[in-house]
């Protein structure tokens, strides 16, 4: 579900910037649909929702904000590249996640961790140099969602609370989604009332407009929820390899929907890529393993 529900996400979210390319507005209305599907299922009681008060709201502001920025520059980058240079470029993220562990928290990371990281700086620089959808918007905000992405998971375990993973994610949303209003205004506000709706209507009429709007919001969701009840069922190295091959399956179904045509060297830039992550995931996995069996 978790793998089938992000590949028609980045399917569909791509389809729409090829006639809406307004990437702020779109990750509004990924946000306000997720939203609206939470106020429901606390209304139905499922789940119950969880009380929150100032302290709580302290700890996951961080984590919210963070989330908020690398979603808006994550769409950003899906909006000017093909959506799977976007993700080669993403498949860095394990190396800022290791330069924050060592430089930022201060806890010492692997030679063997750094080691595997090698494949993938090298695989994402040669996929760069000749990727043909390649430009510096969609570069510089595809790495700006990793850093963001990366002091979000920095902040989520500060942020760890006996709250279930499903109402953590609903509080996120909701103040992700208050953080990410005044961008989209200020960006994308008066060129959207000028000639965006207009444009977009008039291409693909006010239903499939509508529809396509909700449905990415929809699937936006429902994939990021059961990527998070999923983690909480399985063990890290299930997670961590499943992660990868999500990110195999996203890349490979959009080169065969869209038909992008890519370099040989971009194809082996970004297979080099995928290999390193997935290595880097396996050593890290099999550190946190050890770490458990010691403490236990």
């Amino acid at each position: 579900m978790w793998y089938f529900l992000n590949v028609i996400f980045n399917i569909l979210n791509k389809k729409i910037y090829n006639y809406f390319p307004y990437p702020y507005f779109v990750s509004l209305i990924h946000l306000v649909v997720g939203v609206v599907y939470c106020l429901i299922s606390w209304s139905v009681g499922l789940p119950k929702r969880a009380p929150i008060n100032g302290t709580l709201l302290k700890l996951l502001f961080p984590v919210a904000l963070c989330h908020g920025i690398g979603h808006i520059t994550s769409n950003v980058s899906f909006a000017a590249v093909a959506v799977s240079f976007a993700h080669t470029i993403k498949a860095l993220e394990p190396f800022f996640s290791a330069a924050a562990t060592q430089f930022i928290l201060g806890q010492q990371v692997p030679f063997s961790l750094w080691l595997s990281l090698a494949p993938v700086v090298i695989g994402v620089s040669m996929a760069s140099l000749t990727e043909l959808s390649f430009n510096w918007t969609g570069f510089i905000n595809a790495m700006i969602s990793n850093i963001s992405f990366t002091y979000r998971s920095i902040y989520s375990k500060k942020a760890m609370t006996d709250m279930d993973s499903t109402n953590v994610y609903a509080y996120i949303s909701i103040i992700a989604l208050i953080v990410c209003i005044p961008p989209a205004v200020i960006f994308e506000g008066p060129r959207l009332m000028q000639h965006g709706f207009s444009d977009a209507i008039a291409k693909v009429g006010l239903t499939k407009f509508v529809s396509d709007l909700f449905l990415v919001g929809l699937f936006y969701h429902l994939y990021n929820q059961i990527a998070t009840n999923t983690l909480e069922r399985v063990a890290p190295l299930t997670h961590a390899v499943g992660n990868v091959l999500k990110r195999v399956f996203v890349i490979g179904f959009s080169i065969v929907v869209f038909g992008n045509k890519i370099s040989t060297q971009t194809g082996i830039g970004t297979s080099i890529a995928i290999a390193g992550v997935a290595m880097y995931s396996y050593i890290k996995a099999k550190i946190e393993e050890e770490k458990r069996k010691k403490s236990a």
